[in-house]
């Protein structure tokens, strides 16, 4: 019984990949594909603008490159690192009941992602501090 459901759940994923894509296919491709190279050319011309932000905040291309990288990583190191934690914390508690091996995978990969968590937050900050008040 679970394999004639997983076979019909499979046929089923297919069948509306083919279906969405004949549809996509059909309607308006060059419109879809303008919107989305505008799109993607605001996204460009705001990361520049950003970018040339940092450069002038900063006085040097380089430090000014180096802090917006610094920046997008301490904005994206949090999602990924509460990803990181709790899969780390299933696999200590859930999956680590039964097995002591796979507990202590979990705990030191929940370790593991606080402290990148931590570095990634506070290396910006670090970075701001050397520059700005380090230089002469």
């Amino acid at each position: 019984m679970k394999k004639l459901i997983i076979a019909l759940l499979i046929v089923m994923c297919v069948l509306s990949m083919i279906i969405s894509y004949k549809v996509y296919a059909s309607s308006g491709e060059a419109v879809l594909e303008s919107k989305t190279g505008s799109k993607l050319i605001e996204i460009k011309e705001k990361s520049l603008k950003e970018l040339d932000d940092y450069v002038e905040a900063y006085g040097d291309e380089t430090y000014g490159f180096t802090a917006y990288i610094l920046n997008k990583v301490r904005f994206f190191s949090i999602p990924l690192c509460f990803l990181g934690i709790s899969i780390g914390a299933i696999y200590q508690y859930v999956i680590g009941i039964r097995n002591m091996g796979t507990r202590y995978k979990g705990f030191f990969a929940v370790i593991a992602f606080v402290t990148i968590l931590i570095i990634c937050q506070v290396l910006p900050f670090i970075f701001v501090v050397v520059v700005k008040f380090g230089r002469s």
